[in-house]
């Protein structure tokens, strides 16, 4: 064998397992389809900006090991994930909170906040909610539902909430605070430079090739090393066996503007239906204070880059960005999950790897759990 592992895959999870395997003295080489690394964390810079390729991704754990770690890699900026919702032209802070409720109602203390969403689930009669609709109204009431949640989940589910089980929301996070902050994590930031400088780093001296898919030479790669860690879909690698995995897609509208800023915020979501986008980002409002050069300084200031993201209706050749995790799908993994654990000479890992949806710190927490167990 010429290579002790080959990643298949350059993104978190992949460059993970190559960085600590090289570490180890272990002989590597990471294939990705696509002509760049970094899998959907992949950061370009256009005009001093560093666009987000793959929609937003902001990182945020409570895990001190895991900040620690990527701190290894990057700066991280100290920017706070605090987006707001447009319905109909009016205005809204998220997550749902104190900011929300008074401009939604006029309250101003979190007795009468709750009071009136109390009074709302108690109008709408919900007492075994049939779907999604039903169980968001039981959760937060009619006012919210209808104007922050019904036309969103939506637009991301393909499908009216009528027609969606309720389990789907098993609860909407409330807060009776004045408070913006998405995410409830200790730590939160975005790498100063952008996420393709982490991977870069952690794939110096390791051998990558791009623009290489390894369902066209399979044979080959299967022979070409001791052991595969694999971070595509699982159901692809068995060759669907048991049938295809679902997902739900998603499509990207990016645009340069000639102005400095155009929504004053990096994510406005737009909750009503009939607009067809879930949110544009603006991506320069994710880092700041940075030091250009008198010349890129001119150009930034004139310059703003957004990108528009479109729920799509995921088929085979579209990029699979979210497993649909019902009860379904879940069942038809786990006979997966079972092929996997009598593979000895493999590794599934990731999003797809691993059919579920992760946020990064939870990547890098598999990551190196499987680090720790291969070379324990």
């Amino acid at each position: 064998m010429k290579y002790d592992y080959l990643i298949v895959g350059s993104g978190l999870y992949g460059a993970i397992f190559a960085y600590e395997a090289n570490k180890r003295g272990k002989k590597c080489l990471v294939i990705d389809k696509r002509p760049n690394i970094g899998g959907n964390i992949y950061t370009e810079e256009q005009n001093g900006i560093n666009v987000h390729k793959y929609g937003a991704h902001i990182f945020h754990t409570s895990n001190g090991e895991v900040w620690q770690y990527i701190n290894n890699f990057a700066n991280f900026n100290r920017y706070t994930n605090s987006p707001v919702a447009i319905y109909k032209n009016e205005l809204y802070n998220l997550p749902f909170n104190m900011n929300t409720f008074n401009e939604l109602w006029g309250v101003i203390t979190p007795a009468e906040a709750k009071l009136k969403i109390e009074e709302e689930k108690k109008e709408s009669g919900i007492v075994e909610p049939k779907n999604l609709e039903e169980q968001a109204i039981s959760l937060v009431g009619k006012t919210i539902y209808e104007k922050l949640v019904k036309g969103y989940t939506e637009k991301q589910w393909g499908k009216r909430a009528t027609e969606l089980p309720s389990f789907i929301i098993k609860r909407l996070p409330v807060r009776f605070v004045y408070d913006n902050n998405y995410f409830n994590d200790i730590y939160q930031g975005i790498p100063i430079g952008g996420y393709t400088k982490i991977i870069e780093k952690m794939l110096k001296n390791i051998e990558v090739k791009l623009n290489c898919n390894f369902f066209k030479n399979r044979e080959m790669f299967e022979n070409i090393a001791d052991k595969i860690v694999f971070t595509g879909p699982i159901d692809e690698y068995f060759n669907f066996r048991f049938g295809k995995l679902e997902y739900r897609s998603l499509k990207f509208e990016t645009e340069v503007l000639d102005e400095e800023n155009h929504q004053g915020n990096a994510v406005v979501n737009y909750t009503e239906f009939e607009i067809p986008y879930t949110r544009i980002i603006e991506h320069k409002h994710f880092e700041y204070g940075k030091n250009l050069g008198k010349e890129m300084e001119e150009q930034y200031k004139n310059k703003t880059i957004i990108t528009r993201e479109y729920p799509d209706k995921w088929e085979l050749g579209k990029e699979p960005y979210y497993p649909l995790n019902n009860e379904k799908n879940n069942a038809l993994y786990e006979k997966y999950n079972e092929l996997a654990k009598n593979s000895k000479s493999i590794i599934f890992g990731g999003r797809l790897g691993q059919y579920k949806y992760y946020d990064m710190d939870k990547v890098i927490e598999s990551a190196l759990q499987a680090v720790n167990t291969e070379f324990k």
